[in-house]
């Protein structure tokens, strides 16, 4: 039989005391995290169960025409597999790129390289990690003043460790991994056999300080009016002197628009000033520890093993890194994960699913309409303009109706690292190209076997991809109300962060734009500043809080999505099932698709630089909306008890 998991609940613990161990917590005591991850839950098997159908796919790959885009993928994940050739070649395809490092003569010549290394990212935004190892990351979207063009959107990057506060912080955790940091530096630069390791690490350690000082904070990152901070190209050198601007671009081929708009002014300030005050050789030593670190994966096995102590060891905690197939795997996707997610969507995802999908989408968009009908805070102006965008609002389920190209991508079973540099120069070109094109919104930035959904708020546009449409997320074989409280909850999250405190300030056309009356958007933020509150209240540690409004979006989109997708599950008129009833089954099913067991290393980590509240917290969202007291009769005194006042509703 298929349904909840009703051998995962707690029942000695009360719902309103902690509604996500009542939900999970047999399970929770039952289930060892596997040595190879950092944390543990829903997501992580349904992931697995997607990786094992890829490889599949991916070994069948190897078997197709030569030439052929199927072949390119098998060829890629071939080249990976060559433990052999790749430990007989050693650090080979290294050497003409740590030659033209050393040949840097000048601080032009620094400007230009440093400019060959920028990168895009298609989805920056929206993603959980705002930062780049490349000194700064591009990003081509829609632009929030014209909506009819895209942009180049300019992003600080260049650190080693996951965010500043790593390099900023007091606290004694952050102390000792700087210092195994500066370790792991070291043993990279010896495994790779440059002069003087101890001296150079220290001296890149200490320039990736000086650029985490510039850097904006994960909450300021957040914030979509820097995505109105525009530059012309002629201005760089006066507002960020210190770097050679026309070399910078010159090392960005096809990069020739007449402005950036300018996400990080201050890294950009800052690193510019730095190219200036630090010397060559600093420079220098910093350029060939991140082209090791970048490559380490596609390297003998010693860096490879080296790069997973230091970051999947000491920063997630996780005891033992993955097997090979599951990192050539993770490589493949990567550079091709779009061909892949082709032959996935053609075996695992049928027409009848992205149907029985869509239909839900438009259930809860239907449900979301009315409760912005139903605000009796939001006046008619305000709403009409809502009602407008959520009309317009472009939705792309399974996989995208027009497929990404990889003619011009050159694949080699001799050549692992190089690979990977041609897929990231493909797309990174690919991206660029786009600058000279009509916007698209029917681009999808997520990989069809993703499980993981988003909502572009500038595009305002959604992708769900085939990867999270699937047991226990999206089921067929169960009572439709429990999709609604898992998958349900998920895409009504995704329509709301059209309205969270981001995508609100974007109007129908994805214009950044107040579309609000000055009375209507107080009391929204006034509503968001009281969920931030509830969730800095939440401690995973005595020395560590959530901080609630870096999570914000985030949360805003949970109230509101489960609350949407609540109203339009009460549609189903769904009976009792195994004494559960219906509104029963739809919040445990929402508490258990969140469940996650985490270590303390990658918990704290996640804390520190996520944008979504750990499971625990994510589950929570229930005691803002009255029906979850109603269903299992939770009651004053009660831990998750919260006052109809205190009840956080936004949407």
């Amino acid at each position: 039989m298929t349904g909840l998991d009703v051998g995962a609940i707690d029942k000695s613990v009360k719902p309103g005391d902690d509604f996500f161990r009542y939900a999970n917590g047999a399970w929770e005591k039952a289930t060892e995290i596997p040595a190879d991850r950092s944390s543990y839950g829903t997501g992580a098997v349904v992931s697995e169960r997607t990786q094992k159908r890829v490889q599949e796919l991916i070994v069948e790959a190897t078997k197709a025409p030569a030439g052929s885009e199927a072949r390119k993928i098998g060829d890629f994940y071939t080249a990976f597999m060559d433990e052999a050739g790749i430990e007989a070649k050693g650090i080979a395809p290294l050497v003409p790129p740590m030659a033209a490092i050393e040949a840097i003569a000048s601080p032009g010549d620094l400007s230009e390289w440093l400019g060959g290394t920028v990168a895009a990212d298609v989805d920056a935004i929206n993603s959980t990690d705002m930062e780049t190892p490349n000194i700064f990351g591009l990003w081509v979207a829609q632009d929030f003043s014209e909506p009819t063009k895209y942009s180049p959107f300019l992003l600080q990057g260049g650190l080693g460790l996951p965010d500043r506060d790593y390099y900023t912080s007091k606290a004694p955790r952050m102390v000792e991994l700087r210092a195994k940091y500066l370790a792991h530096v070291t043993a990279m630069l010896t495994l790779a056999k440059i002069e003087q390791p101890a001296a150079k690490a220290k001296a890149v350690v200490a320039l990736e300080t000086k650029i985490a000082a510039t850097h904006a904070t994960r909450a300021q990152s957040g914030d979509v009016k820097r995505g109105l901070v525009r530059w012309n190209i002629t201005e760089f050198p006066a507002k960020a002197p210190g770097m050679d601007w026309a070399r910078f671009f010159s090392g960005m081929p096809g990069f020739t628009p007449s402005a950036v708009v300018v996400w990080h002014p201050s890294a950009i300030t800052g690193v510019a000033a730095l190219v200036k005050s630090e010397s060559l050789s600093t420079w220098k030593s910093y350029l060939t520890y991140h082209l090791i670190a970048e490559s380490a994966a596609f390297l003998p096995k010693a860096f490879a093993d080296e790069s997973f102590a230091f970051f999947g060891g000491a920063i997630a905690g996780t005891p033992t890194q993955k097997e090979r197939w599951k990192r050539a795997i993770d490589a493949t996707n990567a550079a091709m994960g779009e061909a892949i997610g082709k032959l996935y969507v053609a075996k695992y995802f049928p027409a009848s699913e992205k149907a029985r999908a869509q239909a839900m989408v438009q259930k809860i968009l239907e449900a979301f309409g009315k409760r912005v009908d139903n605000l009796a805070w939001m006046s008619a102006a305000t709403k009409a303009k809502a009602k407008a965008k959520l009309a317009v609002l472009k939705v792309g389920v399974g996989y995208p109706d027009t497929w990404r190209d990889f003619t011009e991508l050159e694949v080699k079973t001799d050549e692992a690292l190089q690979n990977a540099w041609r897929a990231d120069g493909l797309r990174t070109d690919q991206q660029i190209a786009k600058l000279d094109q009509p916007v698209n919104r029917d681009e999808w930035v997520m990989t069809p076997h993703l499980v993981n959904a988003v909502n572009l708020p500038a595009m305002n546009a959604m992708n769900f991809p085939a990867g999270i449409l699937q047991p226990p997320f999206f089921d067929p074989t169960r009572p439709e109300i429990m999709d609604y409280g898992a998958i349900g909850a998920v895409i009504g999250h995704e329509i709301s962060h059209s309205f969270d405190d981001q995508g609100a300030l974007f109007d129908a056309t994805g214009r950044l734009e107040n579309w609000w009356t000055k009375e209507d958007f107080a009391h929204f933020a006034e509503s968001g500043t009281a969920l931030a509150k509830q969730y800095s209240a939440y401690k995973p540690f005595p020395d560590l809080a959530l901080d609630g409004k870096q999570l914000l979006s985030e949360n805003i989109a949970d109230v509101a999505g489960l609350s949407a997708a609540y109203d339009a599950a009460k549609l189903l008129g769904a009976p009792d099932w195994e004494g559960f009833t219906a509104d029963q089954q739809f919040f445990l099913s929402f508490a258990q698709m969140w469940r996650t067991k985490y270590r303390e290393a990658a918990l704290r980590a996640g804390v520190i630089t996520g944008v979504h509240a750990p499971g625990p917290y994510r589950s929570a969202t229930v005691r803002n909306l009255d029906a979850w007291y109603a269903a299992f009769d939770v009651k004053p005194g009660e831990a998750r008890y919260l006052a109809p006042a205190d009840r956080v509703r936004v949407w």
